[in-house]
């Protein structure tokens, strides 16, 4: 039994060798010195060295806090449709911008409206 398993894995070895050979439907990468690195991707902004002054990014506010909303009501289909994605999933917050304890509302509110059929649970394909 020992003998089979060695044999299996001295015959894995030269089986991936031969599996990682050169590749004709691939171009031929340009080989790199050792501690090169690469330049900035074109577009990209992130990453520890990112924005370099592109655009930006203002800080997202709490809609609630700055209308001064209490109380959302679960009724109010089209604001509560705001805040729900195309397949009915809620969106994070990061995302809308909507703070920790309105968020929480926002989210009871939305799943009372699914439970009294105003808003559907998820979209039919």
């Amino acid at each position: 039994m020992s003998d089979e398993t060695q044999a299996k894995t001295a015959e894995t070895p030269a089986a991936a060798a031969e599996t990682t050979t050169t590749r004709p439907d691939r171009p031929e990468r340009p080989e790199r010195p050792a501690g090169e690195r690469r330049g900035p991707r074109p577009g990209g902004q992130g990453g520890p060295g990112g924005s370099r002054g592109k655009f930006f990014r203002r800080k997202k506010v709490c809609k609630f806090c700055t209308e001064k909303i209490d109380a959302i009501p679960y009724r109010d289909v089209r604001l509560l449709s705001g805040f729900v994605a195309e397949r009915g999933k809620i969106i994070p917050r990061r995302l809308t911008g909507v703070c920790t304890t309105h968020q929480r509302r926002l989210t009871r509110a939305i799943k009372q409206a699914r439970n009294i059929a105003l808003l559907p649970f998820a979209t039919r394909f």
